[in-house]
């Protein structure tokens, strides 16, 4: 079903990221400050993010608390590899929340393919998204096989996301990274902590992904928690050595 959202935009002011291509920031009325993206499918919401038009332009809010790449920029991540006409390969994309962002930013000349395993999460990707978004590839797939989706990724990504709720999130990435991620290629890795192990301390599993990424043949850039966004998770940052 199509949704199409309000637009409002009376006494809100939007500037773009002074860090990120694509990336804005949005004063609202109350002063309160959020991060946005310029919507590719104007009128059109995903999650009922509010719409704002600012100069003839229109904005999506993007809500932090329902997304983990906005939670990391907001607190101070220091390199995003997603940018206009990157082609990224996005591990457990879901209902397509943050995807439709990364669709925001690369733009109409850059690809998102979309790999998720649940058959209700891949139908709403597909139905509220990728329907109306020309540069989206969803795919029902098992993240943990990638040579059974290769085929349908054309050529090497520029960076790989990756958002899954398994006990070997960073061997999984980078088995993914194996496959298709380009020489000196960035990922992104959203760590669930009580999805590898509930007794270790959060900080603990942290460390030990970013291990396994590092004995992968990544250089690992940074580790960002996400709190009081998303409570014992992390953005790990790695670059393809």
């Amino acid at each position: 079903m199509v949704k199409i959202g309000e637009e409002t935009g009376v006494h809100v002011k939007v500037k773009p990221h002074s860090k990120f291509k694509e990336i804005y920031l949005v004063m609202l009325e109350d002063g309160a400050q959020r991060l946005a993206t310029r919507n590719l499918t104007p009128s059109l919401t995903v999650y009922g993010e509010r719409l704002i038009r600012f100069k003839s332009v229109e904005y999506r809010v993007w809500d932090a608390f329902r997304s983990k790449l906005a939670a990391a920029i907001l607190k101070g991540v220091e390199t995003v590899p997603i940018e206009p006409s990157s082609k990224v390969l996005y591990l457990g994309a879901a209902s397509g929340t943050t995807a439709s962002h990364v669709s925001d930013i690369v733009g109409e000349s850059g690809h998102v393919y979309c790999v998720e395993f649940a058959s209700r999460s891949i139908r709403d990707l597909v139905n509220n998204v990728a329907a109306y978004r020309t540069n989206i590839s969803p795919l029902l797939e098992d993240a943990r096989l990638p040579e059974k989706y290769a085929m349908f990724i054309s050529g090497k990504v520029d960076t790989i996301y990756c958002d899954v709720a398994q006990p070997e999130q960073a061997k999984l990435l980078a088995d993914n990274a194996d496959v298709f991620l380009k020489p000196s290629g960035w990922v992104m890795l959203a760590v669930k902590a009580q999805s590898i192990d509930v007794t270790m301390d959060p900080n603990a599993v942290y460390q030990q992904e970013a291990k396994v990424l590092r004995n992968r043949g990544f250089d690992v850039k940074e580790v960002v928690r996400l709190e009081p966004f998303d409570k014992a998770h992390a953005m790990i940052v790695a670059q393809r050595s």
